[in-house]
């Protein structure tokens, strides 16, 4: 049985308030006053206080910025290569911050490396860069998950928990990163107005092992479905001025008819029913997708306090943000304290992935 012994997380230096963000979008879109007071609105009601960014330009006067062109039109434009060499310039020091937290008190080896980004993209990757910060043998087992999204924390557990099943003496080391505001687009549209509002950077790392004479959570089961008719809904492509995302407005309404049903079939394949869960751990992907889940369960005493938390001190960093629930989960646990935490998170198809951890 493998077990999750540790979480770390971090995030950039610039942190930026919610409406520091507003007035800078409301600069770049160009908005009339009728579209300014209906972007205020969507920013305000969104449930997001303050957002981390690589980019300290969201808060800075236009003659500071160092990312975008401090013009009129903000051409030229930062095209993919600047992204992606801003991606290699911080992507690896923010890793390295959650994992040191992750690992500070292990005493073991690490034996298998996985990587997960949707946000950027190179060979040598992550993965290498990272063996060599952390001075791991070079025979150390790599593998990397690029452009899964919000959910790929998940599928990444899925192949710690195999590598751990196989080999008990496995220690397996996750880091997913992201460094989402890179990709914000210029273009006043419903699903570029959306992602600025949402999408935030930030690392989290999980230390995950074979042993069964480690103390930690054991992963006991994963369940997974795909909403094939929303797979329109949410998408995440490439394009030369950056990754581009497609975030329709149905994506709550999915999400409330058929979350209730993916909980039922995934606790019943392991053998529990849902009110033996006692902890949450959901994919703050949204104000509305925390709200949708919350109708789909009926819930009523504040199970997704911890969600909402999250997304209200960090906003959505697509694949850590689901781990940034589960250490604030962990972190509340006392010792020797049995729990079942049911985990999901959601992405492109639309996917949807769940887990179930007990201790």
């Amino acid at each position: 049985m493998s077990k999750i012994l540790a979480i770390g997380t971090s995030v950039p230096e610039h942190q930026h308030k919610q409406e520091d963000i507003l007035d800078f979008m409301q600069r770049v879109y160009a908005l009339n006053e009728g579209d300014r007071r209906k972007l205020r609105f969507l920013y305000r009601q969104g449930g997001i206080s303050t957002r981390y960014s690589i980019i300290p330009d969201y808060n800075l006067p236009a003659a500071a910025w160092q990312f975008y062109s401090p013009t009129e039109n903000l051409e030229p434009f930062p095209s993919l290569e600047q992204r992606m060499q801003w991606y290699q310039q911080y992507a690896a020091q923010l890793s390295l911050k959650a994992i040191n937290k992750c690992v500070e008190n292990f005493t073991g080896n690490i034996t298998h490396l996985i990587t997960v980004s949707c946000t950027g993209m190179s060979a040598p990757g992550l993965d290498l860069e990272l063996l060599e910060l952390l001075e791991l043998p070079p025979t150390t087992f790599r593998t990397s998950i690029n452009f899964m999204g919000c959910y790929a924390a998940i599928h990444a557990l899925k192949i710690a928990d195999a590598f751990c099943r196989t080999d008990k003496n496995a220690n397996v080391l996750i880091v997913c990163t992201e460094l989402c505001t890179l990709h914000f687009q210029k273009e006043h549209t419903i699903d570029n107005m959306t992602s600025s509002m949402l999408f935030s950077d930030g690392a989290a790392a999980v230390l995950i092992t074979g042993s069964n004479e480690s103390k930690g959570l054991s992963i006991d089961h994963f369940y997974s479905t795909v909403a094939v008719k929303g797979k329109k809904d949410m998408a995440w492509e490439l394009s030369s001025r950056g990754f581009l995302m497609t975030l329709s407005g149905y994506i709550p309404e999915l999400i409330q008819e058929d979350f209730n049903n993916l909980v039922t079939n995934a606790v019943t394949a392991a053998g529990l029913c849902k009110e033996e869960i006692t902890h949450w751990c959901i994919h703050p992907g949204g104000k509305k997708i925390l709200e949708a889940v919350h109708k789909s369960l009926e819930f009523t005493n504040g199970q997704l306090q911890n969600c909402y938390t999250v997304l209200k001190e960090y906003g959505n960093m697509s694949s850590p943000t689901v781990l940034f629930v589960l250490e604030k989960i962990m972190q509340e646990l006392k010792t020797n304290q049995q729990c079942k935490i049911f985990g999901a998170a959601f992405g492109p198809g639309i996917s949807m992935e769940t887990f179930i951890l007990s201790a």
